[in-house]
């Protein structure tokens, strides 16, 4: 986990996926909010992405997608993670995921899955609950949403 001081939060936006509005709003939102955020671009890999989030010491991994390639990709974010030591790297991520897919999701470990018509202002308070310094000690920090 990163050191004191603000969140860190890497926003990013793995695979072939080409629209990344949803996650500008994203970064904006948690940027706003007073986190520390950096935005990936487009087509990034899970080693790229995994990469990113290590070298700028990231409290979080937030993953837009849409594509359709979340169970894979989510996997492999996470996995990555693990074999480089950063397993504690809190991964969450929105999109167009069909609800059936959530349990699997939660299962290997994404903290949170947030799909269309998430207000922001609910993003924001779920990785300030649930992210970084303290976080285990936030009220309900063991509840993370199916919004």
């Amino acid at each position: 986990m990163a050191a004191p001081g603000p969140i860190r939060v890497v926003v990013a936006k793995p695979g072939l996926d080409g629209h990344d509005r949803g996650a500008k709003v994203i970064a904006r939102a948690l940027r706003d909010a007073g986190m520390e955020v950096v935005y990936t671009g487009l087509h990034q890999t899970p080693e790229q992405i995994v990469d990113t989030a290590i070298q700028e010491d990231a409290d979080a991994i937030g993953l837009s997608i849409l594509s359709g390639a979340h169970n894979t990709l989510f996997a492999r974010v996470l996995a990555l993670l693990a074999e480089r030591d950063a397993a504690d790297i809190t991964v969450f991520g929105g999109g167009i995921i069909p609800d059936e897919d959530i349990p699997a999701l939660r299962g290997l470990g994404v903290a949170a899955v947030f799909t269309p018509g998430a207000a922001t202002g609910d993003i924001v308070r779920w990785v300030r609950e649930h992210v970084g310094e303290g976080a285990a000690d936030a009220p309900g920090a063991d509840d993370a949403p199916e919004l």
